[in-house]
């Protein structure tokens, strides 16, 4: 019992009679919003516990209490109790880890538990930042391939159908060796936040490599897709012209593809599209289909 109760900093120490509920919380508790000195009913531990939560608390707790041996920390939000009149919603819902072990009498039977609530709100958002940093494209801040194909396969797990757009920046590779790496990517990040700015809600919008940004275009037919498609790189050009005569005029491409078969024919299918938008010079979008019957790629009318 002396290695469950050497407390950390800002441990909670609490005592649980045979049925779960609090008999005794140290003063620290009121880090919780919770007073427990002028309640006539203490409340089960797993009211501590956002609602999503408290089910899944009081099984853990039930195991406890029954002799049996889960995991050794159960980790879930504390529904802390707000202070003042505008708090704060992440200061609301802190994560804590509680440790519990069961206490018998002298005749075996379960008396209650001995645990500990240890505050882990610095791991979880550590956590979060690194699946953030796994997800997103550090230059844009957008979805990265890693993001989108996780998508893509959300969309096909639902039977697809939707479409998706693949855009690319006109002769980039050029514009890198002309004006370097910072100044391509001021133009990568530009045109990103400019593609945000264009998609409609429920569009999802993805860094997919270092040239190229994908949409997938919830919602839209093939029609509707080419137009907005079209109406994003005639806008972009309009925006985009050259401060200075030195300065590079910009315009850009797009392929368009259906969410069909598989994730990585769908994205080949987009690439092929924006690769034969460029071959015609540019600024152009085309999208390119598969023939069931005859077997090969056909460039749709565009």
């Amino acid at each position: 019992m002396h290695g469950l109760v050497q407390e950390a900093s800002g441990d909670i120490v609490v005592r649980l009679d045979a049925d779960g509920f609090i008999v005794f919380a140290s003063e620290n508790v009121a880090d919780l919003g919770h007073d427990l000195t002028g309640l006539l009913v203490m409340p089960h531990v797993a009211d501590l516990a956002a609602p999503e939560h408290k089910s899944a608390l009081s099984r853990f707790v039930e195991q406890v209490l029954k002799g049996e041996k889960p995991k050794s920390w159960f980790e879930f939000p504390v529904n802390v109790q707000p202070r003042g009149e505008d708090p704060d919603p992440e200061e609301c819902s802190r994560w804590y880890a509680l440790s519990l072990r069961r206490i018998d009498c002298d005749r075996g039977e379960v008396q209650g538990a001995l645990g500990l609530l240890r505050s882990i709100q610095h791991k979880r958002s550590l956590e979060g930042e690194l699946h953030s940093r796994a997800v997103t494209d550090p230059l844009t801040g957008l979805a990265n391939r890693q993001a989108f194909c996780a998508s893509l396969r959300r969309h096909l797990a639902h039977g697809g159908g939707d479409m998706i757009a693949m855009f690319g920046v006109d002769r980039m590779r050029a514009l890198y060796m002309q004006f370097g790496h910072r100044t391509a990517d001021e133009i990568m990040w530009g045109f990103a936040k400019f593609l945000e700015t264009m998609a409609l809600p429920g569009h999802e919008v993805a860094q997919v490599d270092n040239e190229r940004l994908a949409v997938a275009l919830t919602n839209m037919s093939p029609k509707a897709a080419r137009e907005w498609a079209e109406d994003v790189l005639k806008t972009f050009s309009s925006l985009a012209l050259p401060s200075s005569s030195r300065a590079p005029k910009l315009s850009a491409s797009a392929g368009l593809a259906r969410i069909e078969c598989t994730v990585d024919w769908t994205l080949r299918q987009a690439e092929l599209g924006l690769v034969m938008a460029r071959a015609g010079g540019g600024m152009k979008v085309r999208q390119c289909g598969y023939q069931r019957g005859a077997g090969h790629i056909h460039q749709a009318a565009g």
